[in-house]
């Protein structure tokens, strides 16, 4: 869902919105609208990441001169900046109802070749998860083994969907 007006980085940092856009190239990009499941996905995701990460919700970061991109999730090993400009350990994106896979995708490649070692997917509906590296693969779990972090597909959609 892209703007049609083009505006430069330095209006785009200034303006406040209501919305909170993305910037690509000079266009605003509509981020869609997430629901109850995403927003318990976000919160168990939460409760399940250790504390020596930093966790970030909805976070612009500037993947490049004229692109921002604000992912559902990112994870950092060191403080970022306001608006980081060096790769956070994970990105996690928290597919919604409107949310597309081509854009998703798109997305994804841009944090890839900003240095994002960990790119992960969660895909609600289907009840799957996926890493990206040069495409979406699907994964039964993700982890961060130096961190002790490991959760499965299967564990966190039980508790979003049976309350387990």
């Amino acid at each position: 869902m892209a703007g049609t007006v083009a505006i430069t980085v330095e209006d785009y940092l200034k303006t406040p919105y209501e919305w909170e856009p993305e910037y690509v190239h000079g266009e605003l990009i509509e981020r869609p609208m997430p629901n109850k499941i995403h927003a318990k996905l976000t919160g168990l995701l939460a409760r399940r990441l250790p504390e020596a990460i930093g966790l970030y919700v909805e976070f612009r970061m500037r993947l490049a001169y004229d692109v921002f991109r604000i992912p559902d999730l990112a994870l950092f090993v060191d403080e970022p900046d306001e608006i980081p400009k060096s790769p956070p350990l994970a990105t996690i994106e928290i597919m919604s109802p409107d949310d597309r896979f081509p854009e998703v995708i798109q997305k994804c490649e841009e944090y890839r070749k900003w240095g994002v070692p960990n790119i992960w997917v969660i895909e609600p509906r289907s009840r799957k998860f996926f890493v990206y590296t040069a495409g979406l693969s699907e994964r039964d779990r993700f982890e961060l083994p130096d961190f002790g972090f490991d959760i499965t597909a299967e564990s966190l959609f039980a508790k979003v969907f049976t309350g387990q």
